[in-house]
């Protein structure tokens, strides 16, 4: 499958300040997503990581640098109202906290960004038929959250995400409150979301079984990113794990 460049990240910095104090929670972070690949974003508590990807979904602003989605900027995209219309026609988002309204169903959770968008009930149905088949819900889709697994609502929170089919996913420690078992399955999902709908991914966590499943790794610490790892090979979880602590004990002596 061909792959072009969906996302362009150039000199991203953000730094916060108040009185007395001055914080560089991103210094010039580069990289590039194309279509198709999911990117793991890998590094302790407080490197970066999500300020990454709540700038990357418009919801803060950086200090510094340039992205681009299919190449093109916006100099506005993170001023209301073109904040929201960049998140609706470009951005989904995955939690760890799965985000669902308690009093809708699953088909009702799944197809909420159609309906916000304003299309046809006659357009929407097949689209909820569809992920919810994806994402293996079928027997589910009349129940509300409180009746589902962790496991099952987070993949109602994954066909939220993909239902408006945004060009890019942000998923943010998406099986962080998950067991095992139940963390694979729903990273196998993200895989064959990926391999189905094409679908580019950013996957932050601070686990490296989680990283093996993506294309790319990139370790963050203290706010840039410090290296990068391709995976596919049989041991890429052990390479993983060292990499990152060698990372790790390196930059803090």
């Amino acid at each position: 499958m061909n792959r072009k460049e969906i996302l362009s990240v150039n000199g991203l910095s953000k730094v916060y300040k108040g009185e007395g104090f001055k914080v560089e929670a991103l210094k010039q972070i580069s990289f590039r997503l194309e279509t198709g690949e999911m990117i793991a974003i890998m590094g302790t508590s407080g490197s970066g990581k999500s300020t990454l990807l709540n700038i990357l979904g418009a919801l803060d602003e950086p200090t510094a640098g340039v992205i681009k989605i299919n190449g093109q900027h916006s100099k506005d995209m993170f001023q209301e109202p073109k904040a929201s219309l960049y998140r609706r026609d470009n951005i989904g988002f995955i939690f760890q906290s799965f985000h669902l309204l308690k009093d809708l169903s699953v088909e009702e959770n799944i197809s909420l960004p159609l309906i916000l968008k304003g299309e046809e009930k006659s357009l929407i149905t097949p689209k909820v038929n569809q992920v919810i088949e994806l994402m293996g819900l079928t027997d589910w889709r009349k129940h509300r959250p409180v009746q589902l697994s962790g496991g099952q609502q987070q993949r109602v929170a994954i066909g939220r995400a993909i239902i408006a089919a945004p060009p890019i996913i942000l998923a943010d420690e998406p099986t962080g409150n998950l067991d095992f078992n139940t963390s694979r399955d729903i990273l196998n999902a993200l895989v064959d979301m990926k391999q189905q709908l094409n679908q580019s991914i950013i996957l932050v966590t601070h686990d490296a079984n989680v990283a093996t499943y993506a294309d790319r790794v990139l370790f963050f610490h203290d706010g840039s990113i410090v290296d990068e790892y391709k995976c596919g090979a049989e041991n890429d979880l052990e390479y993983i794990l060292e990499k990152f602590k060698t990372i790790t004990e390196r930059l803090t002596v």
